[in-house]
């Protein structure tokens, strides 16, 4: 499978007349923040067999389904396949995109969250993990482990950031999935907590509590991931 997720991907047919072509295309590309883009128009704009329109809602939030789907399989391979299932799914569902009840990217994080809960119970007995920062190699955003940086690491730095990784991911995947989901949204994805509980559909209060405990069970495990290597 390709590594990114094209308009082609998805055919529009409005009417069986097929996608239009970029010439005849009513879009214009979005510039500026994301989140000033009036999605609604976008989205109906997709719905009439608009393909540069689905193209641009693809590119927008291709990084962040992505990023998503990799902290829930800890594989580059899986992240990607459940990537491109994510689309095909928003694709098929964008009638039902309501703007009354949140935002365009609170309704993908919501269909990605339900698709990969979905998969992780289909496979639970056959996930893997791998690095925290294999799937940020083609991303423009340095890894969380990057940030803690400022400056160019040295080659021994660079190893003990690769296996301080390594230690979260491995953790991470053993923090429970109600618990995991809340992290994941709101440490890695940055959502807020009014944007959490309606991915998760649980009060803020819940999210709040999910995001501590989770975020202590993480610290417990790497705890105990440090005496174990020591």
């Amino acid at each position: 499978m390709s590594g990114s997720v094209r308009s082609g991907d998805v055919r529009a047919d409005a009417g069986g007349q097929g996608p239009r072509t970029a010439a005849q295309s009513q879009f214009v590309r979005v510039e500026g923040n994301p989140l000033e883009v009036d999605w609604s128009q976008i989205v109906r704009l997709c719905m009439n067999g608009d393909s540069a329109a689905w193209a641009e809602l693809v590119r927008i939030h291709h990084r962040r389904v992505y990023g998503l789907c990799y902290r829930f399989t800890g594989n580059p391979a899986d992240a990607e396949d459940m990537t491109q299932d994510v689309f095909l799914k928003i694709y098929s569902n964008l009638a039902s995109f309501d703007t009354a009840r949140g935002s365009l990217q609170v309704w993908i994080t919501t269909m990605t969250r339900n698709l990969l809960v979905d998969n992780f119970r289909r496979t639970k007995n056959q996930r893997a993990t791998g690095s925290l920062d294999d799937g940020w190699e083609s991303s423009e955003e340095l890894s969380p482990i990057d940030r803690l940086t400022s400056h160019s690491p040295s080659p021994h730095e660079t190893a003990a950031q690769k296996e301080l990784a390594k230690m979260v991911q491995n953790a991470l995947a053993r923090v429970s999935v109600e618990l995991r989901e809340a992290v994941i949204l709101r440490d890695l994805q940055d959502l807020d907590y009014k944007e959490i509980a309606q991915v998760l559909g649980i009060p803020e209060g819940t999210v709040k509590s999910r995001i501590s405990r989770g975020r202590a069970e993480l610290a417990r495990l790497l705890e105990r991931n440090k005496r174990e290597v020591m």
